[in-house]
């Protein structure tokens, strides 16, 4: 038998795939038929079956409507335990430095080199120990150029009392004052800002106002301290001047507390009570407190009756005195309170 020619293969091919094409087509169209209305939503409506599920991870979010705590003020027994509890761990013995004596002191160092601040500006000053730029490079490289004297924080022994005072004044005032961030203060006689600080610190920004006449402690506050203590963003509102004039500071300017601590003791009475006067008014009522610290010898020495009744016409009234103690050194200091009465 002979064997079909090779022109009838591709006809036959067609027939044989025709129908299984069409085949092919129908079963399309019923999946597409079938599973088109499960994809859309409305179909839910005429399916007795549930709706799709869909699989994801659900977070649970409780959000609770609390007040912003502010930073302590005041160091607690809590924190002295802690703190004495880390010394201990330590063994650190001579931590309380009661008895310790110079040599064991020196003898800690262990080929530590104590310098003293004279010292260290000489250093610093021939850049010696220290990767510098040349000098053609120097003033490039360095945003806010600070001398020597400052940089080895020879305004730190400046005080009758160590700088780590500044902390126990702040806490004292901080605490009687009630003091909340968003109050106003004003100190006269800020000086480096050894209490300054801690109260720029604690305030909301342009809340720290301070008069100074000693252009070196000026000096200090604004090209060391602030920029080294990360606080030129608080913006306090430093002011150069004596006498008493706080008209740079506005008119409509209300204070919380206005404190001096140790500067009425080198001013005349007279002076003094011109401060008062200028700034009795700007005191907030009842609230807002006035701190003076040492003594108040511009009051007593014009006898009870009188400080009181000079008091009385300025529209303040004497609180009473009041002392506290250094959290790190053996000293304890008196501050005497006045308030403006309700108007």
């Amino acid at each position: 038998m002979a064997l079909p020619s090779s022109a009838s293969s591709p006809a036959r091919l067609r027939l044989l795939t025709v129908p299984a094409a069409l085949l092919l087509l129908s079963f399309a169209a019923l999946i597409v038929f079938l599973i088109l209305p499960s994809l859309s939503p409305s179909a839910w409506r005429y399916c007795a079956c549930s709706p799709p599920a869909t699989t994801h991870t659900t977070t649970t979010v409780t959000t609770t409507t609390t007040t912003a705590s502010h930073q302590p003020v005041t160091t607690t027994p809590a924190d002295v335990s802690w703190l004495k509890a880390q010394l201990a761990g330590n063994s650190l013995h001579l931590a309380d430095g009661a008895e310790a004596s110079h040599d064991a002191w020196h003898r800690l160092r262990k080929g530590i080199n104590p310098r003293t601040r004279e010292q260290q500006l000489f250093d610093i000053n021939r850049h010696h120990g220290i990767s510098h730029y040349p000098d053609e490079e120097a003033s490039n490289h360095t945003a806010l150029p600070c001398p020597g004297e400052l940089l080895v924080e020879e305004h730190h022994s400046n005080y009758g009392e160590p700088w780590a005072g500044g902390r126990d004044v702040f806490e004292f005032l901080a605490n009687a004052s009630a003091l909340t961030p968003t109050d106003q203060v004003l100190e006269i006689g800020c000086g480096t800002l050894r209490v300054g600080l801690h109260f720029i610190r604690f305030l909301e920004a342009g809340r720290f106002h301070c008069l100074e006449r000693d252009e070196l402690s000026l000096m200090a506050a604004l090209r060391y301290e602030l920029p080294a203590q990360g606080l030129l963003y608080k913006r306090p509102l430093i002011v150069r001047g004596e006498d008493m004039d706080f008209s740079r500071f506005g008119d409509t300017v209300m204070y919380d507390l206005i404190y001096a601590s140790a500067v009425f003791l080198h001013i005349p009475d007279k002076l003094v009570w011109t401060g008062l006067e200028r700034l009795a008014g700007k005191l907030r009522p009842q609230r807002g407190r006035i701190f003076v610290s040492h003594n108040i010898k511009f009051c007593s020495r014009l006898g009870g009756d009188e400080c009181t009744r000079r008091l009385a016409k300025l529209g303040l009234e004497y609180v009473g005195k009041h002392t506290h103690d250094s959290l790190l050194f053996n000293h304890y200091e008196i501050w005497f309170e006045f308030r403006r009465p309700k108007v």
